[in-house]
Order: C-alpha cells, then sequence, then structure tokens
C-alpha cells in the first residue's frame, strides 16, 4: 500500500526512537514554506496517524548553513529506544553556541513516551567549513546507520574528528563506526544520512 498524505515532509525532518516518539524541530517543520495551512497540532496530528507515532518532542532551530530550515539529522539523532546524540558547540563565540546550548537545554527537560527521561550524549561540532564565504552545515550528527557499521562525515578537524567518532563508538558497541571525510560532500549542504534519505521516482 502506498500513503500521500498530501504535506511536505522530508525524511531529514524527522527522527524515531522505535518505541513511538519522534523529534522533529519547530524552525523546519513549522516553517511557512512547507505547510503553511498548517498549525502545529495539525501538523502533530499527521506525525501521528501517518507514522503511528504516540508521542512527539520538538526541538527549535537548526544549525547555522542548513538549507532545509533545520532538519534535525544534522543535530540530535536516537541510538537507542532512550539516547540520543546531540551536538554541541563549545565556541561561545560561534553562531551555533547559543541554538545549540538551547536545544540541549530542551533535551535534558524531555521525557519519553514512557515518562522516562533522555540519556544525553554530547557530540563536539567540527571546525566551521567554508566554501565561497558560506558557511556549510557540517556536523557529525549526519551519520548513517547500517546493520553493521556507522557511516560518520569527518572533515578534516584534528581537534574534533576522532573525539566524535570515539563518542559515537561508545554509543554503537556493536556496530563499527566508520568516518570518511565530508568535506567534498558537504559543498553539496548534506552528507550520509542525508544521502540515504527519500530517492526521486523514475518514470521509464
Amino acid at each position: 500500500p502506498v500513503f500521500n498524505p498530501g504535506i511536505v515532509m522530508e525524511g531529514g525532518s524527522v527522527e524515531f526512537n522505535g518505541r513511538g516518539t519522534l523529534m522533529t524541530t519547530t524552525a523546519c517543520l513549522l516553517n511557512e514554506n512547507r505547510n503553511p495551512h498548517l498549525n502545529q497540532a495539525q501538523i502533530e496530528e499527521y506525525l501521528h496517524n501517518f507514522y503511528g507515532v504516540d508521542h512527539i518532542l520538538w526541538l527549535g532551530d537548526g544549525i547555522i548553513g542548513d538549507d532545509t530550515d533545520g532538519h534535525i539529522d544534522d543535530i540530535t539523532r536516537f541510538v537507542n529506544e532512550d539516547t540520543v546524540l546531540t551536538v554541541v558547540e563549545e565556541n561561545k563565540n560561534d553562531a551555533n553556541y547559543e541554538i545549540l546550548q538551547e536545544n540541549l537545554k530542551l533535551l535534558h527537560q524531555m521525557r519519553l513516551e514512557n515518562g522516562k527521561q533522555l540519556n544525553v550524549v554530547e557530540l563536539p561540532m567540527p571546525k566551521p567549513v567554508i566554501y565561497e564565504d558560506q558557511i556549510l552545515p557540517a556536523s557529525y550528527a549526519n551519520f548513517y546507520i547500517s546493520n553493521e557499521t556507522v557511516i560518520v562525515p569527518t572533515f578534516q578537524d584534528l581537534k574534533n574528528d576522532d573525539r566524535a567518532l570515539d563518542t559515537i563508538q561508545q554509543c554503537f558497541p556493536t556496530r563499527r563506526v566508520v568516518g570518511i571525510n565530508s568535506v567534498d560532500l558537504i559543498w553539496g549542504l548534506g552528507s550520509f544520512h542525508c544521502l540515504s534519505q527519500q530517492e526521486p521516482s523514475i518514470i521509464v
């Protein structure tokens, strides 16, 4: 069966814990360029009906340079039913610092569908990746989870690449974490999780 809800809903805008909870951002799903005829309650109704989830958690803004208006897959990812990896900027002068601190605060206040508090694991942000004066949405959170491995974007950042890989490996003890240089790929404003999302239909 094929269902067409008739709304704009990209795969990178939603994240699931597999137990009934969905996480997203207000910056993306409530953006007037998506579904301006729907308010937050109506959007939640679509999420409940078409994803089969019982519980919805909302973060705020996405990272600077993200042309998707704040996809969740660049900031916070579930690694199991009650643990999330979330990116945090350590440089207080960086434009992402306040944005990610606010999201971190929200995560610590959130509860899952069973009332349990989230286990929040912090990931560093890479140093800024800039191309032709444009800040690109480089983030270690844009990893892809396969059956046996986790493919993680790296950004030639000697300070943070290994830290991020080690942190992610601790969260996936049964999978091999593999870092792949994503500096060239991020010029397209996305990385490995973005590449794994929806593909267009092809009419032959």
